[in-house]
């Protein structure tokens, strides 16, 4: 029996898929459970409409990462720190502190975003790579100045 799973199914298949399964698993599991439905024709032509929504979604969310990147890449953050002898920074800028810089400039990025490898530890620039989407990868100068 064909069916179009309406949510992931671990091991069967996932959410948009069309795929054959037998007939007691689609009645008695799938069906019940809400996790797939029927293969009829109406189900699939709306099937097709979903993917081509989604798909223009997605183009605009990609257009929209990478107008975020040519922004970021013009911009610099400057966050001030506390410093001891020979400049050495006490602490570390974090990317919690770089996710604020970018709010204060009107550019809210998740934290978890920011993909900074170590906490920066010394005074001057640092490029700092931030995940916008799953193909696009923006980069922010942060300049680390004494407070």
């Amino acid at each position: 029996m064909k069916v179009i799973f309406l949510q992931d199914v671990k091991g069967k298949g996932k959410k948009g898929e069309v795929k054959n399964v037998s007939e007691g698993y689609a009645r008695n599991f799938l069906f019940p459970k809400n996790l797939a439905s029927e293969a009829t024709s109406s189900a699939m032509a709306t099937l097709k409409g979903q993917q081509k929504s989604e798909e223009k979604k997605q183009q605009e969310q990609l257009e929209e990462a990478e107008a975020l990147k040519n922004k970021l890449a013009e911009m610099t953050i400057t966050i001030k720190t506390k410093t001891g002898e020979g400049g050495r920074v006490f602490g570390s800028v974090t990317s919690k502190q770089i996710a604020d810089g970018l709010k204060e400039q009107g550019i809210k990025i998740d934290k978890r975003k920011i993909e900074l490898a170590d906490p920066i530890k010394a005074l001057g620039y640092t490029n700092v790579p931030v995940k916008l989407h799953s193909q696009v990868t923006g980069t922010v100068k942060v300049h680390v100045t004494e407070e």
